[in-house]
């Protein structure tokens, strides 16, 4: 049976890494109520997935004329204890809720439709702009940026 997970909204969300350069796992984390869950993340995923959230928050930017900004000193975007992945993301998708203006992370593991495991993730669009930049940051902070291989999509809803 499959595990999901469905934080809305998800009081936090960042990207982290644990291990030496070279070495490193990558993990994107959220929190709600209290709960902390944890995903593992190729290299690659989390470069993608920067970009495809800077794409997707412009374009939200344009479409409601406003301009989302974000003071990264401000918020607290390490990784918190416990890590423990709850599954491998084999894909990521975003999308927007119109009714809450939340932009939605969906997580999803390598598998069949009745075992992969999903996560939805509702955040602000603050929240996502934070994510995209951290996790650029994150990726820089190893070895050279990875080419643009991960499998992004786009769910409007």
């Amino acid at each position: 049976m499959a595990t999901e997970f469905e934080f809305d909204p998800a009081e936090f969300i960042t990207i982290g890494t644990i291990g030496p350069k070279g070495q490193r796992e990558f993990f994107l984390q959220a929190g709600h109520e209290g709960r902390i869950i944890s995903f593992k993340i190729e290299k690659e995923q989390a470069w993608a997935l920067s970009e495809a959230i800077q794409e997707f928050i412009d374009d939200l930017d344009k479409r409601f004329d406003e301009q989302t900004e974000v003071q990264m000193a401000a918020l607290d975007m390490d990784l918190r204890e416990p890590i423990q992945s709850m599954f491998r993301i084999s894909q990521l998708g975003l999308a927007y809720d119109e009714d809450t203006g939340k932009v939605i992370l969906i997580a999803q593991e390598l598998g069949t439709e009745d075992d992969a495991g999903i996560a939805r993730l509702h955040c602000t669009r603050e929240q996502m702009y934070a994510l995209s930049i951290r996790a650029m940051d994150t990726v820089e902070a190893g070895r050279p940026s990875p080419q643009q291989n991960g499998r992004i999509t786009y769910y409007w809803t």
